[in-house]
């Protein structure tokens, strides 16, 4: 479930529970504190993604604390 899982401070990426690091872009500094969920699948051709500056396909939380 996605409330189980860490989010990156650095990157907003959505990792799973047991996650040392980030797997988008290696931070360790990971939180379960951090609310919305998004899916992006075309970064290219998605305004989330650039209002986000995503350049990568996945999950992400909107707001991490």
């Amino acid at each position: 479930m996605a409330e189980d899982r860490l989010a990156c401070r650095e990157c907003h990426h959505v990792n799973d529970p047991d996650a040392q690091t980030c797997a988008l872009c290696g931070s360790s500094s990971l939180t379960e504190d951090w609310a919305g969920y998004v899916i992006i699948t075309d970064p290219a051709d998605s305004q989330i993604a650039e209002e986000m500056n995503v350049s990568e396909a996945g999950a992400y939380a909107l707001k991490v604390r």
